[in-house]
């Protein structure tokens, strides 16, 4: 098992002016397809307002602009000329008429991507289309269509990588991370676009890693090399030379790993590094970065036995300022200072040493579009799953204990059925939670990952399915008063809601999504959002069955307090601790606490946000045992008469044996 190791920059903290100097040259330089402007904003330009033009004819989309200081600036620009058609290179047969046959070969397919359509036509080499990606203009647009190209054909491509698909894939991202488009990554309206492109570069190049040949691929803005290190070697050195935007010399970069590092290792295996000089740049413009990156973006690709290594970054320009070494934290797309530490410097360069981690799932992924890494997230994560599952199974032991005593009439028997099966599905979707997680990372996309996504997925939704049926008993007793159905048909019904409706959703989820290898998210054993929104197939019901819970909930204290018009002060008070009570033990049993996955939902970036869902939902089995099992009078009563029953056995036993061996029965003299 290999992991990427958190990707390192040198990073020089400077004034926001000096942050845009590595973008200023590209300015100049950009493309004249993405500065032309048209007429069309006319009128006063009052600050703040907005206007939007379409783009040039021969182009598809369209360009918002700005008013800021009274000139019409461009914010926002989706202008493309590359299409599902024209991205392909032209085929043609000879005619045995004569002339050329041209094979319309290219027509897409319902719900079909470009990069499906690329592995159809190309899959060895992916070449049929890097001469219209090499010609194509580096408009906004095109870097847009460019980057999905590459996430997708990063997740899609199953097999191994070889020399020459790496080639082409390099090719392609070679094109939009040309110095001279630097800031037309700016005006793109999705903001981490510039994360996607090195998360997919990094997904790609891990496919090589089975490949036992040592691998120079050498592109003017991406440079990837990979061999093979013998365990017990003198240690390894990758040592890239690039050249900087008009730099006079190159800059290098170097990936050492020692000779200590290296004891362990008992066989040969890979190592690949990527470096990239314009990168830092394109993550500064998009993102509005305020530190500028003064080195090259090295990104590394290891075995998980390595514990640590040296990067040394030379400086892209001398300086004597405040000097970091960091990693770039690509889920929650920001620097990460605790990836490296700096050991040596002086004003030429500066030598790191970082030290990979493993990032583990938090509970908030299950609503969250994307992952939230936080040390905070991953203590109230295993902690809350820890005693939640412990809770669980004290709660199912007290129900199995306590269950004739507490189930005789229909009504009860029901309702015990309901909370039995919450906490026997919560308990089986906590331990498969747990699995998911060390399942997950780099290569996620396997036959384990899938099978615990979907054992997730199913028992999860199966929580939220039997909550309902609760909730459907509950209003089932409120309203319906004057008939009733027998008690095999409402067994079925609630079997039928609890686990036949969950199945049929992971089922179908998973047979929509997972042929086009869209099933998984790239970094975590969970359902895809970027590619598919399968998301969708768990956020949607289990937000659904809140919402249906939370009006029975209304119903239910609507009903306890109309009983209460006319009482006396005291009733009225006893009728508000009874309101509080319900209202505790209803919402863990009915799940109401996961409606705070929809902040996750609306802004999966807020650390606040992931914290309160992980706190309400990570610790449902212990609030079940409390409010469901310990609050409830009738099993306490049953509880303790069962263990008063049997310590009463206890003693009749003990006495009967007493006498037994006290006074024997004496036989016929």
């Amino acid at each position: 098992m290999t992991h990427t190791f958190l990707l390192c920059w040198l990073v020089i903290l400077m004034p926001t002016e000096s942050c845009r100097t590595l973008c200023q040259a590209a300015s100049k330089n950009k493309e004249k397809v993405s500065a032309r402007r048209h007429d069309v904003c006319d009128g006063v330009c009052v600050d703040n307002s907005h206007c939007g033009q379409p783009c040039p004819p021969d182009a598809q989309g369209n360009m918002e602009f700005l008013c800021k200081q009274k000139k019409w600036r461009k914010i926002t620009d989706t202008c493309q000329t590359l299409n599902a058609i024209n991205i392909f290179e032209d085929l043609s047969l000879a005619s045995p008429f004569g002339g050329k046959i041209k094979i319309d070969d290219y027509a897409m397919k319902p719900d079909e991507t470009i990069a499906e359509m690329l592995l159809q036509k190309c899959p060895k080499d992916l070449s049929c289309v890097i001469s219209n990606i090499k010609h194509s203009p580096r408009i906004p647009g095109n870097i847009a269509v460019i980057v999905q190209l590459l996430h997708n054909i990063s997740t899609m491509l199953q097999t191994d990588v070889d020399e020459a698909q790496m080639q082409s894939y390099s090719i392609m991202a070679n094109h939009i991370l040309d110095n001279k488009c630097v800031s037309n990554w700016t005006f793109i309206p999705e903001k981490n676009i510039s994360c996607v492109l090195l998360h997919s570069v990094n997904t790609f190049a891990r496919k090589l890693l089975k490949n036992k040949n040592a691998v120079d691929i050498s592109d003017v803005f991406i440079h990837t090399m990979g061999t093979i290190i013998s365990g017990g070697s003198n240690g390894a050195n990758l040592t890239f030379s690039m050249r900087v935007d008009d730099m006079r010399s190159d800059v290098t970069g170097r990936v050492l790993i020692s000779k200590d590092e290296l004891q362990p290792m008992l066989s040969p295996f890979p190592v690949i590094s990527i470096a990239f000089p314009t990168l830092g740049a394109i993550l500064e413009a998009s993102l509005l970065e305020k530190a500028t990156v003064n080195g090259l973006v090295l990104s590394v690709i290891l075995p998980k036995e390595l514990k640590q290594i040296s990067l040394v970054f030379e400086k892209i320009r001398n300086s004597e300022k405040s000097t970091q070494c960091v990693g770039w934290h690509s889920l929650e797309n920001r620097w990460d200072q605790n990836a490296c530490q700096i050991i040596q410097e002086n004003p030429q360069q500066a030598v790191c040493k970082c030290r990979p981690s493993k990032l583990f799932t938090s509970f908030s992924i299950l609503m969250s579009p994307h992952t939230l890494e936080s040390p905070v997230l991953t203590y109230i994560t295993y902690i809350g799953l820890g005693i939640s599952i412990c809770s669980l199974i004290l709660c199912l032991s007290i129900e199995a204990l306590v269950w004739s005593r507490v189930t005789k009439t229909e009504i009860s028997y029901l309702r015990h059925l309901c909370i039995a099966n919450v906490a026997a599905t919560l308990l089986v979707a906590d331990v498969w939670f747990i699995v998911a997680s060390f399942l997950s990372g780099p290569t996620t996309h396997h036959d384990g990952c899938v099978a615990a996504t979907f054992f997730v997925h199913f028992f999860y939704l199966s929580v939220f399915f039997w909550m309902l049926a609760k909730a459907l008993l509950i209003l089932y007793g409120i309203l319906i008063v004057f008939h009733t159905l027998p008690k095999s048909v409402l067994v079925a019904s609630l079997f039928s809601v609890g686990y036949g409706c969950p199945l049929v959703v992971a089922v179908v989820t998973v047979a929509a999504t997972e042929p086009r290898k869209g099933y998984l998210r790239p970094e975590a054993c969970w359902l895809n959002w970027d590619m598919t929104k399968a998301l969708l197939a768990f956020v949607v019901p289990a937000l659904t069955i809140v919402v249906v819970n939370l009006i029975t909930v209304t119903i239910v204290i609507v009903k306890t307090q109309r009983a209460t018009i006319g009482s006396s002060m005291f009733q009225e008070v006893r009728a508000i601790v009874r309101i509080s009570k319900n209202i505790a033990i209803l919402t863990p049993l009915l799940g109401l606490t996961w409606g705070f996955g929809l902040a996750t939902v609306i802004n999966d970036r807020s650390l606040v946000f992931h914290v309160l869902f992980s706190l309400l939902n990570a610790f449902q089995g212990f609030f079940i045992l409390v409010f469901g099992t310990m609050l409830d009078p009738k099993i306490r009563e049953a509880l303790k008469n069962r263990v008063t029953s049997t310590k009463w056995i206890s003693r009749v036993s003990e006495n009967l044996s007493s006498e037994y061996s006290c006074h024997p029965t004496k036989g016929p003299s």
